[in-house]
């Protein structure tokens, strides 16, 4: 069974910074891209950045490109999601997935709130 486990979430003043994981488990993760998708209230869903199988490939939407680094450690079938000069406007539940394989394949989701 497919499973991805996210944490790292919070409330953060703006302008400050969190470290987003997910645990895979279940697949071969080393043999997937992976991504981060957000949905903030109200909102469907956004992509957020995809990565290669090696880590060695990246790529953003443009509303997080150079605030945000994503990167995978294999060897802990572990996904991370680096979030800079955070503002407002990332307030979203943030979510691991398999690229490519709809909502099915999401975690559960980590809370992030921007706000002071």
């Amino acid at each position: 069974e497919v499973q991805l486990v996210e944490s790292g979430g919070g409330l953060v003043q703006p302008g400050g910074s969190l470290r987003l994981s997910c645990a895979a488990s279940g697949f071969a993760f080393n043999t997937y891209w992976m991504s981060w998708v957000r949905q903030a209230p109200g909102k469907g869903p956004e992509w957020v950045s995809n990565i290669n199988l090696s880590g060695g490939a990246t790529n953003y939407a443009d509303s997080v490109n150079g605030r945000f680094t994503i990167s995978r450690d294999n060897a802990k079938n572990t996904l991370y999601l680096q979030m800079l000069s955070l503002s407002p406007e990332d307030t979203a539940m943030y979510y691991c997935a398999i690229s490519d394989y709809g909502p099915n394949f999401w975690g559960q989701g980590t809370q992030v709130t921007v706000s002071s």
